[in-house]
């Protein structure tokens, strides 16, 4: 039997392939959830944060997850994974 290494391995990094293999807002996690907010300016509001994850191709649960925000200014990446706790 061949096994291919993404059978083998599972990603433990929680990169962007781990948020496009997650298929609910469940099963997403926060660093993937991160890696679409790379390079993100800050202050950022909940629409500049949904436009920047659409830009940087995120999946749909990333996206689901940003609209539950609350409409406020976030400062830092740090302010985003405090809300992105609170919503999940």
């Amino acid at each position: 039997m061949v096994r291919t290494m993404a059978e083998e391995r599972p990603s433990v990094k929680g990169g962007m392939a781990s948020a496009a293999q997650a298929s609910s807002v469940q099963e997403l996690s926060a660093s993937a959830f991160q890696k679409y907010l790379g390079g993100m300016d800050y202050p950022a509001g909940k629409q500049d944060l949904i436009n920047h994850a659409r830009k940087n191709n995120a999946p749909d649960a990333v996206i689901q997850v940003l609209e539950m925000f609350q409409d406020k200014s976030f400062q830092s990446a740090a302010d985003v994974s405090q809300e992105f706790g609170r919503v999940k």
